[in-house]
This record gives C-alpha cells, sequence and structure tokens, in this order.
C-alpha cells in the first residue's frame, strides 16, 4: 500500500512540475553553448584519450556503462533527441546565422523568423510552411543518419524504452523505430488535420498537396487550411507526451541525451525527472542542462558529434558490426 501510494505521489508531483512548464509548441533547435562551470560530480570523457582514474566516481563510468549494455543489464533506455542527431543527414537547423532554415526564407518576408510555425499567420499565408514541409518531409530528400539507426537498434535488441525527440523530421521512424517507441514531442507528418475545424484528412493527400502542387490543401468540411500534426506556437504539445513521460521517467535504467540544447520546456527537463541512481550519458558539442550546473555521480559526458561518439560507443560495446549493417539497410531502401 506505502509503495503505490508513493507512486502516486511521485506521479502527482511530476504531472505538478510540468504542468509549471511552458508547454507552448517550439520547434527544434540548434545545439547552443553553455558557459562551463564547476562541475566536480561530473565525470567527462573524450573517447580515444586517456583519463585519472582517480577523478571517476565511484560507482558510475563510461566502462562501467559499457560493461553493463555488454551483459545485457539494461532493459529500459530512454532516449532524449534534439536537433544535432540530424546534423549529418544535411538537414538545417533552424537558428545558426546564415545557414538556418529561419534565414533561408527571409524571401517570404516573414514578420518574425517564428512566424513560419505561428497558427494565425498559416491560416493567412502557408507558402512558408509549405516550403519548408518541401524541403524536410520524411524520406524525402533526407535519410536517417548513424544515430538514428542506433536509436533502431537499441529496439531491436529489446532495450529501448522510448525515444523522446523535439526534431520534426521523421528520421526515427524512418530508421525503422517503432511509432509505439517514440514521443515526436513536436509533432510528425504521419497525419493532418484542419486548423479549424479539426477534421482529420488524409496524409498522403496532404503530402501530396505540399510537395506536388505547393499549396496547403482546403478542408473539404469548412474550407480551412490543413496542416500535418506538426506542432505550432500556441498549440498543446501532443497528449501521447503527457500519458508516456511518467511512466517512461520512472522505469528508465539508462538515459541517453544525444545533440540537443536542453533549453526547451518541457523536454529539457526529461533527464533531471528520472530516478536519481539512473545512469546519464550526455552526447554533445557541448554540456547543457543540469549536467552542465553541477551533474550527477551517475552522469558520463562523451563531447564530441552524434554520430561520431555514437559509433565509438559501439565498438566498445561490440555492436558496430549492427549498426552499420542497419545504416547499410536503411540507406538501401
Amino acid at each position: 500500500m506505502m509503495g503505490r501510494q508513493a507512486a502516486s505521489l511521485t506521479r502527482r508531483r511530476l504531472s505538478a512540475l510540468i504542468a509549471s512548464t511552458s508547454l507552448a509548441a517550439t520547434t527544434c533547435t540548434c545545439v547552443h553553448a553553455f558557459r562551463p562551470v564547476p562541475r566536480s560530480a561530473l565525470y567527462r570523457v573524450r573517447l580515444g584519450q586517456s583519463r585519472d582514474a582517480s577523478s571517476a566516481p565511484e560507482n558510475v563510468t563510461l566502462e562501467t556503462i559499457v560493461e553493463s549494455l555488454k551483459e545485457g543489464r539494461y532493459k529500459k533506455v530512454l532516449v532524449v533527441a534534439g536537433a544535432g542527431v540530424s546534423c549529418s543527414a544535411g538537414i538545417p537547423d533552424f537558428r545558426t546565422p546564415g545557414s538556418g532554415l529561419y534565414d533561408n526564407l527571409h524571401k517570404f518576408d516573414l514578420p518574425y523568423a517564428e512566424a513560419i510555425f505561428d497558427v494565425d499567420f498559416y491560416r493567412q499565408n502557408s507558402m512558408p510552411f509549405v516550403t519548408l514541409a518541401k524541403e524536410i518531409w520524411p524520406g524525402v530528400n533526407y535519410r536517417p543518419t548513424l544515430t538514428h539507426c542506433f536509436f533502431s537498434l537499441l529496439a531491436k535488441r529489446g532495450i529501448l524504452q522510448r525515444v523522446y525527440t523535439q526534431n520534426i523530421d521523421g528520421l526515427e521512424a524512418v530508421a525503422g523505430v517503432d511509432p509505439d517507441r517514440l514521443v515526436e514531442c513536436h509533432g510528425h507528418f504521419r497525419s493532418a488535420k484542419c486548423i479549424n475545424c479539426g477534421k482529420t484528412h488524409d496524409a498522403e493527400d496532404c503530402k501530396s498537396a505540399m510537395l506536388e502542387e505547393g499549396k496547403a490543401p482546403k478542408c473539404t468540411s469548412c474550407n480551412g487550411p490543413v496542416k500535418p500534426s506538426i506542432v505550432f506556437f500556441g498549440e498543446v504539445m501532443p497528449s501521447r507526451f503527457m500519458d508516456l513521460v511518467h511512466v517512461d521517467v520512472a522505469s528508465a535504467d539508462l538515459v541517453l541525451v544525444l545533440g540537443t540544447s536542453l533549453l526547451v520546456a518541457p523536454v529539457a527537463s526529461i533527464p533531471d525527472w528520472v530516478k536519481s541512481d539512473c545512469p546519464r550519458i550526455l552526447i554533445n558539442r557541448e554540456l547543457v542542462g543540469s549536467f552542465a550546473y553541477g551533474g550527477k555521480k551517475t552522469d558520463v559526458f562523451l563531447e564530441g558529434d552524434c554520430d561520431e561518439r555514437v559509433r565509438q560507443l559501439c565498438q566498445l560495446v561490440g555492436w558496430e558490426s549492427d549498426l552499420d549493417a542497419m545504416y547499410k539497410e536503411t540507406h538501401s531502401k
């Protein structure tokens, strides 16, 4: 009875914490740098370089995590992914000056960059978003990265609890991750609906209209504009997030955080909601979030690009050949 009460209390506290954060829709961002601060509890690793064993925490190191992966001790790996996992696919991020997608939309004379994801602006002018959709529609111009295939490999080995992705490129699903193992926090292109009356529309018809005709389809009921199920500013995140995040953070026995700035709530808080003794690996160009501000004794930081560090991790675990085979299969389709 006490266990159930404690679990219920934890769920209520987590629900309150999530409710206190902004649930407004946001889009994926590039990896932002945090100013480094003292982090005595953080085990920082640059793969291929020697380290001082005395600086490692008593219990969790890269070596202990690798050994546990080899021996199958981790059963519920929770992944938090940001724009950095898709960079090597060639997809521009949104905010990098000069090359970001926002900069490339200047020809539309947007009132502000984020208007492309504004519902009211979409009603007036859908062309900027249609142009973006033609660029990044899943499986059309871009293929999954090695990191996306790593997620699929975790699923194939039966140890993936869930991937929480901040991206809208859909490359996790293209790589073979079952949608049941995905929470696409900012939406996806696999369904569509009218933004006025909410009527569901066929996703393939929406794709055809946008990619082939270059326009947003009209609702057959109210003639309002139809869009894919991408979360725009002012829209609520998919209910799937709230439905699953409680159980996922409570049951996770390993957390992988990859290619994200950890700036956008509530996804940014997922690594902090797991159990205090749950190992956390950050694969990123910079320290971010709570990894930067103190960290935990269960933290491991693998500095660098996602694909490179994922490959090196798989080398250590003995999964590299499986990873390469999965990547080859994905790119042969």
